[in-house]
């Protein structure tokens, strides 16, 4: 059980901030992940649609024997983790939970900016999180359904990026937040565009690495930590463009990819 692997999934290749940060933490620990690029974005649909491909992803990284799944994508974490929970005889870890909790304890001054999708906006899940580890704070949420298209297309530093960007930004930074969540796994890949236009004074939280350290905490203590000292061979799945997911992919995690595998259903 200790070897077998860490199944990884996202409505794309936004997921691999999270897969980068699992590699630098724990390098022993083997990864199957499953990018949906065929259904990118998920943040435009409804909470129905987004459960059952939540459900499709879940049985197909269960039957790849994974000992753990890390939904590495806000928008199923936020209207399809019960579906997922209810399906897994293995642990779940989300990122939402684990980004509001590093938001709510980065804030100084109680006032903290949401940027997500717009499923995930409606979903209220992230002020629900945030509200359970620090009932004072002030939340302003932004959706940002061009920035996942924008991310996919490889666009993190043009121009048009930056000045969709901008518009996100304008009612958080007016509210004088001092925290801003980068609610969804893509917008990590944004963050030199993000953090230019929020200046020094602002603090910019994705949940790759937190998420990566309760994964760790997690296998240690439910005993499924990986015991050999291996170099692990990862496995990615996508359901479509294999070649451009592998060319951002490689840029995403800062290393080669090996053969990105095409998921007919």
């Amino acid at each position: 059980m200790r070897n077998r692997p860490i199944g990884v999934f996202d409505s794309g290749i936004g997921g691999l901030t999270v897969v980068r940060a699992l590699m630098e933490a724990l390098p022993q620990e083997q990864i199957v992940y499953f990018g949906d690029t065929a259904r990118v974005p998920y943040g435009v649909k409804s909470s129905a649609t987004v459960a059952g491909y939540a459900a499709q992803i879940t049985d197909f990284l269960l039957k790849r024997d994974v000992k753990m799944l890390v939904v590495a994508c806000n928008t199923m974490a936020a209207v399809a983790l019960n579906v997922i929970v209810d399906m897994s005889p293995v642990p779940v870890i989300n990122v939402l939970d684990a980004g509001a909790a590093a938001a709510a304890r980065a804030s100084r001054n109680g006032r903290v900016g949401v940027l997500a999708t717009l499923t995930t906006v409606h979903s209220g899940a992230y002020v629900r999180a945030l509200e359970c580890y620090r009932q004072d704070l002030a939340i302003v949420s932004q959706a940002c359904p061009l920035f996942v298209p924008l991310v996919e297309e490889g666009w993190v530093d043009h121009p048009v990026t930056t000045l969709t960007a901008r518009e996100y930004l304008t009612p958080m930074l007016a509210a004088e937040v001092d925290t801003i969540v980068l609610g969804c796994t893509h917008y990590p890949l944004l963050r030199p565009v993000l953090a230019r236009l929020a200046g020094d004074e602002v603090a910019l939280v994705d949940s790759a690495s937190t998420t990566a350290a309760q994964v760790g905490a997690m296998l240690r203590a439910s005993d499924l930590a990986c015991t050999q000292a291996r170099v692990p061979r990862h496995e990615f799945h996508v359901t479509d463009f294999p070649q451009r997911f592998r060319a951002v992919g490689e840029l995403c995690l800062g290393r080669p990819l090996p053969d990105v595998h095409l998921v007919h259903w």
